[in-house]
């Protein structure tokens, strides 16, 4: 961990040196690794006392920071996540909330919330995350970061704690759209399928209408942007059936896995957990086999109705949330009830598991306010070559 940490960014273990190649793609370069994916030397405490004090020290590093390790990026430290990964809001009731380094009155999002605290910090120059059900695009839209959410599967989860493991992604986060774009040409290579010269824009009507006008009008220039550069955007519906279905047959999944995956450790240990990671766990032990088997087939409905609107070439351009960051003094309540709204958005790519990327291109009362293309399954890297051009680099 960093001597100086000001924003509460990362886990504060003792400094383990961590060899890293020293030249490479990635050299001159520093990173943070959210505190699920296991580096030798250190524990891997997943935002829980009890994870954390069963965890002993690891002897293996995750292939996936090996790899950012042996291209010449080095490790600045494990940075905090919300409780078991399972919250959007950056405030673990056991190791507090970090800081969002472009609106400190705000939350930084989670469960990413370290990494992108210590980026938008500029505690380091990228950082690693996961994605189940937000938890890269949440904290980039709210803290003016370059964020993906890779294709299901792209990036290795491997020695990573799970949440949801059909569900859960390994994203990073970047200030700017260079960096993001070298740590993508070593993580994602080249996409098996990637998109063509010229894309078919397309503009989910339905999703834009789940806006306030102001969120939209904040968001105008940076859509008129993107239009300017990729084309007129063609209206489309992106949802099947209707919002409610998206949210519930997501979070039926979400709720399912993440039980099977922490429920041994709960029902056995009984730990303490924080506000809203209780709750939802409590909700999760009580999906039932017949909501999860509802659940898994309107997925695959939904992967093949987006897919056929995709195609090979389209690309959606949406809100990465409903809005800017909300307030660090929001009550627990009015932070449920915003996360519930983002889902209806952010459960798009964690159905189909396509690829979505979210882009810092305006703000809203002095808080950053994101941009996202959503893309075919296997367009990653073709998407961050997109935000490249929009960034003014391509």
């Amino acid at each position: 961990m960093p001597l100086h940490d000001p924003a509460h960014a990362f886990v504060p273990y003792p400094d383990v040196p961590v060899p890293h190649a020293g030249t490479g793609p990635l050299a001159g370069l520093s990173f943070g690794v959210k505190d699920l994916f296991d580096v030798a030397g250190f524990p891997t405490g997943g935002g829980n006392p009890l994870v954390l004090a069963l965890s002993g020290t690891k002897d293996r590093t995750a292939p996936t920071v090996q790899k950012l390790l042996d291209a010449g990026a080095r490790l600045a430290g494990k940075t905090v996540t919300d409780e078991l990964a399972f919250s959007m809001n950056g405030n673990n009731a056991h190791f507090g909330a970090p800081v969002n380094g472009a609106a400190p009155e705000r939350i930084t999002g989670g469960s990413s919330s370290g990494s992108a605290s210590a980026v938008s910090s500029g505690l380091c120059d990228f950082a690693l995350g996961t994605d189940t059900g937000g938890s890269v695009r949440a904290p980039a839209n709210h803290c003016g970061l370059f964020g993906l959410r890779p294709t299901h599967g792209r990036v290795s989860l491997a020695g990573a704690l799970d949440l949801a493991p059909s569900l859960d992604t390994c994203g990073w986060f970047a200030r700017e759209a260079q960096t993001f774009a070298r740590v993508a040409d070593v993580l994602l290579g080249a996409d098996p399928q990637p998109l063509p010269a010229q894309v078919r824009l397309l503009w989910p009507a339905d999703v834009w209408a789940l806006l306030d006008p102001a969120v939209r009008a904040a968001l105008d220039g940076a859509v008129q942007h993107v239009q300017s550069l990729l084309g007129t955007a063609a209206p489309v519906d992106a949802v099947l059936e209707s919002f409610d279905a998206m949210y519930w047959n997501f979070r039926y999944i979400q709720g399912r896995e993440a039980w099977m995956t922490d429920g041994p450790l709960i029902e056995r240990h009984a730990p303490p957990l924080g506000p809203g990671v209780a709750e939802r766990f409590a909700w999760s032990r009580a999906v039932t086999d017949e909501q999860v088997a509802i659940a898994r087939a309107f997925r695959a409905r939904y992967q093949h109705h987006l897919g056929q609107l995709l195609g090979h070439d389209g690309v959606l351009v949406m809100p990465t949330m409903p809005d800017i960051a909300p307030l660090r003094s929001a009550p627990e309540s009015s932070l449920e009830d915003y996360r519930n709204c983002a889902i209806q958005m952010l459960c798009i790519a964690g159905l189909t598991g396509f690829p979505q990327v979210s882009m810092p291109l305006a703000q809203r009362d002095g808080a950053p306010l994101g941009l996202s293309l959503l893309g075919p399954a296997g367009s990653d890297r073709s998407l961050i070559a997109l935000t490249e051009g929009i960034a003014g680099l391509g």
